[in-house]
């Protein structure tokens, strides 16, 4: 018989009697759990936290509005009152353990991958890597020289947060305040909030006091003023005048005329560019560029050779030295296998990113242990020949690696059933045909997936390239910073955060996609093999 606390409300309209309340399938909205002070504090702490993600959601929808972003407001509106409605109706309990995991899925994985293509339609890069109007206000400014004539202004430096601005004494006596963003507006005195930088702190600030740059007026062809000590200020002007009806850019000197060529660019009859210019959508052409661009098609096919070797090799140098080490301290007869199997496992522990910077140092080919100490003083040149180089990469990476293999291999070989084995010692087999007919089929079935995957992470080892060679010995019939040790993760961190061309985005995201394609078809192919191992199971 249920108590006074414990009363449920009967289902109606079905069968077999429901132990269901009306409240749905929700622990926090039972009756009895709405009565005891846990769910009302429950209740509260969930209340609180949608109402601070709901605060947030405000203000940012409020900022995106402001910035005329009415998708992203629009998108973040609907998935906040999803969330809302999913945690305060009762029931949907599936759906409030699934929707922090969908979320985080959605900002870390599916945005990511999605703004990586729209990326490399692009052209993105150094000399693109923003608006069309920050690209002219830029280009005006980088432009500027100082007007001959012009007058001394005495001003005074502000700052409010991390914004400096500048309040200007005219000739005349009048006083004007403007920023890097507002061009100059006449005030009485410095707007509330901005505190004025004695000549310490414009000696701390010297760089952001040098990159002050206020319009005298709304038309930035007027020209600025900038100061050099924060005392006294000049009139810079652009040797470039900006028509905007036009859309074109004048050289006042020489009068040549620079015209939007609808790539991102101002440019001149001669092919002249203005720099910088700013983001578009150029289609296909990063992907044209990777096939028929001769300084990008062909250090990447070597470099993409080069992928596949290293993926494999290291998969199968760290597989078989791990097997190996995984039989012989399997044997029933070894004493002391705790302490060997942990020193095996050591080299596994330490970071990879530590263990890569100390092989770079042993391996010197002027002071490194291996040459001074094992090598009786000799010098070779381990990191600076391509073949030695490619050599102490899948070294290097098998002593990182071998330790996985070892306990992976471990598991699976004391996983194996006895008795199975012990009909092919009757049948009179030998150790190897046991080990090649009964041992590695049966293996395989449990390491096969772990081994794809490992494939997949060596094509994408980034730490022991980067941290033990950087990709060199580097080929010399290129322009792009690219060696004979660069794997494809490596190159494409090269092209996009420069290494003596720039970064390039929209080539760098293009042929990350190209990656994702690779092992994407490398992966189902492999696990389509991996099938025919499911028979011998």
């Amino acid at each position: 018989m249920a108590t006074a606390d414990q009363e449920t409300v009967k289902p109606t309209g079905t069968a077999g009697g429901s132990s269901l309340n009306r409240w749905g399938d929700d622990p926090l909205f039972t009756p009895k759990k709405r009565l005891t002070s846990g769910g009302l504090i429950a209740l509260l702490f969930k209340v609180i936290l949608l109402g601070i993600i709901d605060a947030v959601a405000i203000l940012a929808v409020y900022i995106l509005i402001g910035k005329g972003d009415w998708i992203a407001a629009g998108v973040l509106v609907i998935v906040v009152a999803l969330v809302n409605f999913i945690y305060l109706r009762p029931g949907l309990l599936p759906g409030k353990y699934l929707t922090p995991g969908l979320f985080f899925l959605a900002i870390f994985q599916i945005f990511v991958i999605i703004y990586t293509g729209y990326i490399a339609f692009t052209n993105a890069g150094d000399a693109h890597n923003s608006t069309k109007e920050d690209a002219i206000a830029q280009i005006i400014r980088t432009s500027q020289d100082r007007v001959p004539d012009s007058p001394s202004y005495t001003v005074q430096v502000f700052k409010q947060g991390d914004q400096f601005g500048m309040l200007v004494a005219e000739p005349g006596g009048d006083l004007s305040f403007g920023t890097n963003e507002q061009p100059l507006e006449s005030v009485n005195a410095a707007p509330d909030g901005w505190d004025e930088l004695n000549l310490n702190q414009i000696i701390r600030f010297q760089d952001q006091v040098l990159d002050l740059n206020v319009q005298v007026t709304d038309d930035v062809n007027d020209g600025t003023l900038r100061t050099s000590d924060g005392q006294n200020a000049y009139v810079f002007v652009s040797s470039l005048a900006y028509d905007e009806a036009a859309d074109t850019f004048t050289n006042t000197q020489t009068g040549q005329v620079y015209v939007d060529d609808g790539e991102g660019n101002f440019r001149a009859e001669d092919g002249a560019t203005l720099t910088p210019g700013w983001r578009v959508v150029i289609g296909w052409d990063n992907f044209a560029s990777v096939f028929t661009n001769e300084q990008i098609r062909d250090p990447l096919l070597r470099v993409t050779v080069w992928t596949f070797a290293f993926a494999a090799l290291s998969t199968l140098v760290c597989f078989a030295f791990g097997l190996f080490l995984a039989i012989v301290l399997n044997h029933p007869t070894l004493r002391g296998k705790r302490i060997y199997r942990i020193l095996v496992i050591l080299p596994y522990a330490f970071p990879a990113y530590l263990t890569g910077l100390v092989w770079a140092g042993m391996l010197n080919q002027e002071f490194g242990y291996i040459n001074e100490v094992l090598l009786g003083g000799a010098s070779i040149p381990w990191l600076a020949d391509p073949w030695l180089a490619r050599f102490s990469v899948i070294f290097v990476n098998m002593w990182l690696g071998y330790g996985y293999m070892f306990l992976v291999c471990t598991g699976a070989l004391q996983s194996l059933p006895d008795d199975i084995v012990e009909a092919g010692k009757m049948d009179g087999a030998s150790a190897w045909r046991i080990f090649r007919s009964i041992k590695m089929p049966l293996l395989f079935v449990a390491v096969a997936p772990l081994l794809i995957a490992t494939f997949a992470y060596n094509f994408n080892n980034f730490g022991v390239i980067y941290m033990l060679t950087r990709g060199n010995p580097r080929f010399t019939d290129t322009t792009l910073d690219v060696g004979a040790t660069d794997i494809m993760i490596t190159m494409v961190y090269k092209v996009a955060f420069g290494g003596g061309g720039g970064r390039d985005l929209g080539l760098a995201s293009a042929l990350s996609i190209l990656i994702f394609i690779i092992v994407t078809v490398v992966a189902i192919v492999s696990f389509r093999q991996t099938k025919a191992l499911e028979d011998i199971n």
